[in-house]
């Protein structure tokens, strides 16, 4: 132990307890005993502790009256209440006032030092627990980076990352860090090849596909609809699979998950296609051929990309015989969040309710553009950090509980997630080339990457050609593409921002998950 941990220990039995504070002094601990409330109370004044046991049942003033006398002088001292009752009372009031353990008398060493240990050694053996679960998994893992991987072993080897990765943040162990960011960046490098050698072929057999945009409620929400229970389907844009395992213990409290299903978004992974895809159930070349003045092309008109939704799930759901009066509400601010919640009864008699919700977007353009946002989420946890906090304060977790109340099922899912990007590429293109940081469609385009995904025949990928010549350009890993124009100046400042559109395990493999009302 590198540093004394100090503890008071207030009991009018004190004397009873000295083989306890002999045994604690033998851990390195240091004990300040005392024998009634008023002294505890003093001791804290004039004093720096660690830690407080606190005997409940003390004469004169107890460890009940002493409890709220001490948090007054020092908040955020972990105490311990001690006590021969185990009326239940005492425990709620205890509790209540924010204590950090509770032990029934009598007490033995081993009891006390686990407490102690809990409360001042957690984050350190949290710490050195983590750190030693990803060491003893690590060789596992970069065996399986370098298989021959299908797309359900990629979703489930991208799950493992991620939970490592939430779990790392406990860790004091900047080096185990950086050890799994480069694991991370070798799978994505892999993930990008297998991506390069199968996605083309999915589209030629689409009944042997892995789950994509275009097919995902075919399979995996219109089944669910077969049982008439009323369901809301929210789609939270750009929502990552790590960003989702971060609000999950919220929704936890009011429902309970019945299964976790990613699905590989399509490519390009951004708004116009995915979206669209996910709501359609086709292709953006099929959407375009079927429904032209509902299409379009190109990145320009940020307003008009996804106008039909409404529309196009319509259209799916009578494709699939589930003509259902369903509600479908866009929200991107926060009055029209407000307002849904608070309009939420109007909508409970429908079979089906559809919440798209645009924060999480927003959030990853904010952090592009303004320098307080990029000081708010400068990396991968804060980004989950503030994406958490956005959550825990928002209309949607307000409506979530009100569906839980009325024991409706929920569906959470998104069209793409992000990533940060880190390696520019120079790229060339006339003024009609798409103006996306991770993928490029245009005519006659330069470039200079063996890695990068290239599709000259877009039909082949289900996407339109808005020219003769299109050719889709897809950066892999955390690559993002800047012309040679100013091209220092791009690369400055489009350098660790958060992007979509390209191949990525963060962009691509993103979570639908089903949840019933506790």
């Amino acid at each position: 132990m590198s540093q004394k941990i100090h503890i008071l220990w207030a009991d009018d039995e004190i004397d009873l307890l000295k083989p306890h504070i002999l045994f604690l002094k033998s851990k390195g601990y240091e004990i300040t005993p005392v024998t009634n409330g008023e002294d505890a109370v003093e001791a804290v004044q004039q004093n720096s502790f660690d830690i407080v046991f606190l005997d409940e049942n003390m004469p004169g003033v107890s460890g009940l009256e002493a409890l709220p006398r001490i948090k007054n002088l020092q908040p955020n001292l972990p105490v311990v209440m001690i006590t021969k009752s185990e009326e239940e009372y005492l425990m709620e009031e205890a509790i209540g006032s924010k204590i950090a353990d509770y032990l029934i008398k009598p007490v033995n060493p081993n009891q006390i030092l686990l407490s102690i240990k809990k409360i001042i050694d957690n984050k350190r053996l949290v710490s050195e627990k983590t750190t030693s679960g990803y060491q003893q998994d690590f060789r596992n893992l970069g065996m399986a980076v370098n298989d021959v991987l299908d797309a359900a072993e990629w979703i489930d080897l991208y799950q493992k990352l991620v939970y490592w990765e939430i779990e790392l943040e406990k860790s004091q162990d900047d080096g185990m860090k950086e050890v799994f960011a480069m694991q991370k960046s070798e799978a994505n490098r892999q993930f990008g090849k297998f991506i390069k050698d199968n996605y083309l072929d999915w589209f030629e057999a689409p009944d042997k596909s892995p789950t994509l945009s275009y097919n995902l409620l075919k399979r995996n929400l219109v089944p669910l609809l077969d049982d008439k229970k009323p369901t809301w389907l929210v789609v939270i844009d750009n929502l990552r699979l790590d960003q989702f395992r971060i609000l999950e213990p919220y929704i936890n409290e009011y429902f309970r998950l019945d299964v976790l299903q990613p699905y590989l978004s399509i490519l390009p992974t951004s708004t116009e296609f995915a979206r669209n895809a996910l709501f359609s159930g086709l292709m953006p070349a099929e959407i375009k051929k079927r429904y032209p003045d509902k299409w379009n092309d190109g990145d320009s008109d940020e307003g008009s990309k996804n106008m039909h939704e409404e529309f196009f799930l319509h259209e799916q759901l009578k494709r699939f015989g589930r003509d259902m009066k369903f509600s479908y509400h866009k929200i991107t601010t926060l009055h029209h969040g407000k307002q849904l919640t608070e309009n939420l009864s109007n909508l409970f008699d429908n079979q089906l309710n559809v919440v798209v919700y645009n924060f999480v977007d927003m959030l990853s353009h904010a952090r592009t553009e303004m320098n307080v946002i990029k000081e708010l989420a400068d990396d991968e946890a804060a980004y989950r950090s503030i994406t958490r906090s956005w959550f825990e304060h928002s209309p949607l977790f307000e409506m979530l509980k009100k569906v839980a109340a009325k024991g409706h099922r929920l569906v959470i899912t998104t069209d793409h997630g992000t990533i940060k990007v880190g390696e520019p590429v120079r790229i060339a293109g006339d003024k009609n080339t798409t103006t996306n940081l991770r993928y490029k469609e245009g005519k006659n385009l330069g470039y200079d990457d063996r890695e990068l995904f290239v599709v000259d025949k877009p039909e082949k990928a289900g996407l339109t050609k808005p020219y003769l010549s299109s050719t889709y350009v897809f950066g892999t890993e955390d690559k993002y593409f800047c012309y040679p124009n100013n091209y220092h100046h791009f690369v400055n400042l489009y350098r660790n921002t958060f992007q979509h559109g390209g191949i990525s395990l963060e962009e691509m493999i993103v979570p639908f998950a089903v949840f019933t009302a506790r």
